[in-house]
């Protein structure tokens, strides 16, 4: 039952909408009654229009990604992104302040009105039309990388499906496998430079204009971040520095030893030191999604449920292509109450460990959905990272039961290249995170040549052991490659801080693989009704931004490797 007298039965009937379709549904909120017993239907009508709208523009958006040569698919989207939305934000603010101003409170909606409250104290009328056209300039990324193809045996193919080459025994093979997939960026530099100084230009005046003194403190008001500070990433920053940089230039020197080679190179870093021939564990995404059913059912039917349930319902969409945008997501259609994920697969064992990553997503989405409103679901990334990087963990163990994608020697193999993984990413975080803060507060990140000198030496502090000489451009090209930086910015600490957390719901599980389960799933179905801490408490961790107890975390890891290094 809502207020509304002809609300659409599905999103289906807002997808062609334009925000003069929708606006009058947002007019009958802001004017209905709102006493006391008005409060709660009221706020369910409300959940159930945004749960319409938002499903309506997740379906525009995984449309557009998967075919960004489509005009019409690029257009429904950019409606949604750049009309509808800045619009919608408008207008809920409104309907905000008419909440906040009766007092009304219930507990389990604490989180919800502390985020409400953030929303109307940063919200100003003049960055609408800003974000908007931060909108538009993300979809220019889009268009410019999802179009990136390169040449391979006389085959025009995407990016994405060199990849396996890079696993190849044979370094040349290897070596040319990376600067096909580098030159396109680097092809594309000076229009992703041009690109990326609009957006920090219109970033830094949608600070100002609220406030603030700088995207990254507007950034994190924007994102909710209660219970950390930029100071606080610095000292993640640092940690990693001290505590993990040391473990992988020992790691790293021992793969150079074992490849014999006289210097790592950068397309010498994801080949096994072995020379062993890559593990090819599917033959494309509908192999891999019916055997990932299969483990997710093994370690817990209800899980294996939900992703059953999306191969039922066509919501996976895995295969590398021509057009399709690059990279991976989960996204949730709000009002069904169901995840979709988008990946890139081209048959390697790194696709598997995105797929865990995504269904962690999509389980998440699944558990909060008995939430009764749709902003009680949906916690910070940190949260939503959380979810997904256990979930890697927890599945692996079960990825060579019979007959599915690996041997017992290839599990032991693929398990030591992913606690390998996961102190390389935490490298990775800590400086896609201290270039971020450095655009945005250091007063040059306007200067493109000065951004890619901050690139290099941000990134000297925490790649060690690899060797870029006669390699330059594309050492500064990485940035450009990441995508958080240009559409999502500042959205990454929170892979560090949660891979941190997912390694402490790991460890736990090693003791009691049962009752990690549990609180593991304790805390998903908790969606965005506690704080940080306590969603992480439920989940059996706690956040960690210091060098000592990430010290603890990392020697645990590094036993790890080394255990599964002798048994290899």
């Amino acid at each position: 039952m809502t207020l509304f007298r002809e609300l659409p039965a599905s999103s289906v009937g807002f997808a062609d909408a334009t925000w003069s379709d929708i606006e009058p549904y947002y007019v009958t909120l802001a004017e209905a009654p709102l006493g006391d017993g008005d409060i709660e239907p009221w706020l369910a009508s409300w959940s159930r229009l945004e749960e319409l709208v938002t499903e309506a523009a997740g379906l525009a958006m995984i449309a557009y990604t998967g075919d960004t040569t489509d005009a019409g698919k690029q257009a429904a989207h950019l409606r949604f992104s750049t009309d509808i939305y800045p619009k919608l934000e408008e207008q809920s603010v409104g309907l905000v302040r008419r909440l906040l101003a009766t007092g009304w409170s219930r507990p389990d909606l604490e989180t919800t009105i502390r985020r409400f409250r953030t929303a109307v104290d940063i919200f100003r009328e003049e960055n609408v039309e800003v974000f908007a056209e931060l909108e538009h300039l993300s979809s220019r990324y889009h268009e410019i990388t999802g179009g990136m193809t390169a040449t391979w045996d006389g085959k025009e193919v995407p990016v994405p499906q060199l990849s396996p080459h890079l696993k190849s025994p044979d370094r040349a093979i290897r070596e040319r496998a990376f600067h096909g997939i580098t030159a396109p960026y680097l092809a594309s530099n000076e229009a992703l430079a041009t690109l990326f100084d609009e957006m920090y230009a219109l970033r830094q005046k949608a600070a100002i204009q609220a406030g603030f003194p700088d995207f990254e403190a507007f950034s994190f008001a924007a994102k909710c971040r209660y219970d950390y500070s930029p100071v606080d990433c610095r000292a993640f920053h640092r940690a990693v520095e001290s505590e993990v940089v040391p473990v992988v230039q020992r790691i790293r020197e021992s793969r150079r030893q074992l490849l014999g080679v006289p210097v790592l190179k950068p397309w010498d870093l994801a080949v096994d030191p072995h020379l062993r021939s890559p593990v090819r564990p599917f033959a494309d995404g509908r192999e891999l999604s019916e055997k990932a059913a299969r483990i997710f059912d093994r370690l817990d039917p209800v899980l294996g449920r939900n992703f059953k349930t999306m191969i039922d319902e066509q919501l996976l969409d895995l295969d590398s292509r021509l057009g399709k945008a690059p990279g991976g997501y989960c996204e949730t259609l709000a009002s069904r109450g169901r995840p979709f994920i988008f990946m890139n697969a081209v048959g390697v064992m790194d696709d598997v460990m995105t797929l865990l990553h995504e269904a962690g997503h999509a389980f998440h989405s699944f558990a909060a959905h008995a939430q009764p409103f749709i902003w009680q679901r949906q916690p910070g990334s940190e949260a939503a990272e959380l979810a997904s990087m256990s979930m890697e963990l927890l599945a692996a163990p079960y990825l060579s039961d019979p007959g599915e994608l690996l041997t017992q020697d290839e599990l032991r193999l693929a398990r030591l290249e992913h606690l390998e993984d996961i102190l390389t990413t935490l490298l990775h975080v800590a400086s896609v995170d201290a270039f971020q803060s450095w655009i945005y507060t250091s007063g040059r990140g306007h200067d493109a040549q000065a951004r890619d000198e901050a690139w290099v030496a941000i990134r000297q502090r925490f790649d060690p052991g690899v060797d870029w000489s006669d390699l330059e451009r594309e050492r500064i090209g990485r940035w450009y490659r990441q995508i958080h930086i240009f559409a999502y910015p500042f959205y990454y600490i929170e892979y560090g801080i949660a891979q941190l957390g997912a390694l402490q719901v790991w460890r736990r599980s090693l003791e009691n693989a049962a009752e990690a389960l549990a609180q593991y799933r304790g805390a998903l179905a908790l969606g965005a009704t506690q704080s940080l801490p306590a969603l992480y408490g439920r989940a059996g961790a706690r956040l960690i931004f210091d060098a000592g107890e990430m010290r603890a975390l990392v020697r645990f890891v590094d036993g790890e490797i080394g255990r599964l290094a002798a048994e290899s």
